[in-house]
């Protein structure tokens, strides 16, 4: 089976349109696990755009397995991680100006920061993840700094127009897993992911979690989260079913 990881930062999007209370994120993961969501992910930016500090305290004990926190590798986010022990930190890009994450984290050209950050999560006894661009070099970069887990990122199948592209970077997703199951590592998937197009990627043996938010909230909005939730999740079997 393959993990749902449901990424809420846009219920809080919507709560800090208006700088108030609802709708709360928090409210919002306990629907996404009752919905069999297999674990809730956050991005707490160093701009506090969405998430807040306060989301991220509360959600620790509410999400009882896999709370995964999405951050950059500051040091005043990782004292956060050390501090709120998620079960997941996932390490990502993060630039003030995106609109949402764009492409994934080059962990050769950072590697001294980043692996600073790996090794306090580590110490803290919290597993790493690093979303990283579906390249063999990234891959092996990830391997050298000792992490258990990759994320990759995505964006680049996703928002593939031509069938011919789609292939292209279906058979991109493809060599980087492989590649990273060589290494023993986990493979994890997300950005841009939706109900039409998961499918193909949960079919590529190996990959065992993603990670997907815009796409479950924007269908929550219309017919609710444990429904939305529900959907991706079927969606995501139907592509599992179809592995060689």
């Amino acid at each position: 089976m393959i993990r749902l990881g449901v990424n809420i930062d846009h219920v809080a999007t919507l709560r800090q349109a208006r700088r108030g209370q609802e709708p709360d994120p928090v409210a919002a993961a306990v629907l996404a696990l009752l919905a069999d969501a297999d674990g809730i992910t956050v991005h707490l930016r160093e701009d506090r755009r969405h998430i807040q500090d306060r989301d991220v305290h509360l959600l620790r004990p509410v999400v009882p397995h896999h709370f995964n926190l999405e951050m950059a590798a500051v040091e005043a986010v990782t004292d956060m991680a050390c501090l709120v022990k998620p079960d997941q930190v996932t390490l990502v890009p993060e630039r003030r100006e995106e609109l949402t994450t764009e492409g994934g984290l080059d962990i050769i050209t950072h590697q001294l920061p980043i692996g600073r950050a790996i090794e306090r999560l580590h110490a803290a006894g919290i597993a790493v993840s690093l979303f990283i661009d579906p390249e063999e070099n990234q891959v092996a970069m990830a391997h050298k700094l000792g992490v258990a887990a990759i994320e990759i990122q995505t964006a680049r199948y996703s928002e593939a127009r031509t069938a011919q592209e789609i292939d292209l970077q279906l058979a991109t997703l493809r060599r980087a897993t492989a590649c990273a199951l060589a290494l023993k590592l986990h493979v994890h998937m997300g950005h841009g992911l939706n109900y039409h197009n998961v499918q193909a990627v949960a079919a590529i043996p190996g990959v065992e979690e993603f990670n997907i938010g815009h796409s479950i909230v924007s269908r929550a909005v219309l017919v609710g989260m444990e429904r939305a939730v529900r959907e991706m999740k079927a969606a995501i079997q139907q592509g599992y079913e179809e592995r060689p």
